[in-house]
């Protein structure tokens, strides 16, 4: 079998009467991530890793934000239009590893149902995603609660 690593990163900024999408799930949060989808940022980054491990691009060149095709598009239709790409070129996830970098809301109580969400979008056990939240300690557009980014890192296997 073949590997392929792939990385992927996304950025949104967070703003009041918007909602809080994070792994397929709604955060509770009086900010919510601005964008042309749902904003889910966790996703994106997923998207972009699975691509770029695939060779596939990345998620702007499948789903371009100036499509009104995507306008206010659930991302987890997204991230399995995604995973369908990446497995129609013989690949299947080995594992993905995922950090949001976000100051508020905490969100340790919510990374378990995120996990679940993204293992079913995938059709992979939930042994497979692992994500993480930090807070960057007040620094950066994070800390001072102006956005959420997301690194997510995937292993990919050729069959």
């Amino acid at each position: 079998m073949s590997y392929r690593i792939g990385l992927g990163y996304d950025v949104h900024r967070l703003a009041e009467g918007e909602t809080l999408w994070l792994g397929g799930i709604l955060v509770p949060h009086d900010k919510g991530l601005v964008a042309h989808s749902d904003g889910d940022v966790l996703l994106h980054a997923i998207c972009d890793a699975l691509l770029g491990a695939a060779k596939l691009r990345d998620i702007g060149f499948h789903f371009p934000d100036t499509s009104s095709e995507f306008k206010n598009i659930d991302s987890k239709i997204l991230l399995a239009d995604t995973y369908r790409l990446v497995t129609e070129k013989g690949f299947r996830l080995v594992n993905l590893d995922a950090t949001i970098s976000a100051q508020r809301p905490k969100l340790r109580d919510y990374i378990p149902s995120m996990e679940a969400a993204v293992s079913r979008v995938l059709n992979v056990d939930a042994e497979l995603i692992n994500i993480k939240a930090t807070t960057t300690e007040g620094l950066g557009f994070e800390g001072r609660e102006e956005g959420i980014s997301v690194q997510a890192i995937v292993l990919i296997g050729k069959i």
